[in-house]
């Protein structure tokens, strides 16, 4: 049993250290968006992507191991970080310490993302508004009299047309 928490104890320290990984990306990610520095944005959604894959995996494999430890200890229900502590007092340090980190890189991403997302919204709510004014100007095409407003005439003369 002890081979199991040494094993899940190492699986979230390399959550904790891919978390840290996609924070130090979200910043440069941040970063390059308040540039507007297109090729820079998207070569960090790469990587940011590639590690929110590991992420996946390694979550994967601490749930694996987290079943093989209910399963050996006979619990009705997968135990807590903190249930864990309580039941292996020798690594419970260690265990609530990784329990701590990785919500605190949780809660860090979290606030990142949701500046991010802020700033990309308010990027798309202005394209928005420059397609639609494109798209009302496209769809009033046609001529406009002195004072600039689009006027529809079923017969364009010469003396109609301005500019």
């Amino acid at each position: 049993m002890s081979r199991h928490i040494s094993d899940l104890q190492a699986i979230l320290s390399q959550l904790a250290a891919e978390h840290r990984k996609l924070f130090d990306q979200l910043e440069a990610q941040h970063a390059a968006m308040k540039k507007f520095d297109l090729p820079v944005i998207a070569d960090w959604i790469t990587r940011s992507e590639a590690t929110r894959l590991r992420i996946n995996d390694l979550e994967g494999r601490r749930r694996n191991l987290m079943r093989q430890i209910t399963v050996s200890l006979k619990l009705p229900a997968e135990p807590r970080l903190t249930r864990l502590a309580e039941l292996f007092p020798p690594q419970a340090a260690g265990l609530l310490k990784a329990r701590q980190e990785l919500r605190d890189l949780a809660t860090r991403i979290l606030r990142r993302s949701q500046g991010s997302s802020r700033l990309a919204s308010a990027v798309l709510g202005h394209l928005n508004t420059v397609v639609r004014l494109l798209a009302g100007a496209v769809e009033r095409a046609g001529l406009y009299n002195k004072q600039g407003i689009p006027r529809v005439v079923s017969r364009v003369g010469v003396m109609d047309a301005i500019g």
